[in-house]
């Protein structure tokens, strides 16, 4: 009976083991910029996330010197007219 309960005892701390083995390959396979982007890499990021397009005031003025014909049809890519 112990040889029994000691048998599966082994083998769930060798399940144990595999599973955790498992989850650090996992770990490893993710991408995270903070850990594997190099430093100036993550500051270059975070300043591209403070970047607006604009605050539309110069799409206006773009709009306003254009010659393109607001009346032709809307482009849609692979569609011949």
């Amino acid at each position: 009976f112990s040889f029994q309960v000691e048998e599966e005892l082994q083998e769930q701390e060798f399940l144990d083991r595999c599973f955790q083995e498992m989850l650090e390959e996992e770990d490893q396979d993710w991408f995270i910029p903070a850990r594997d982007l190099p430093q100036g890499m993550a500051q270059l990021q975070q300043q591209l996330h403070g970047l607006s397009v604009g605050d539309g005031h110069a799409s206006e003025d773009i709009l306003s010197k254009s010659n393109l014909n607001p009346d032709a049809k809307e482009f849609i890519p692979g569609v011949k007219y």
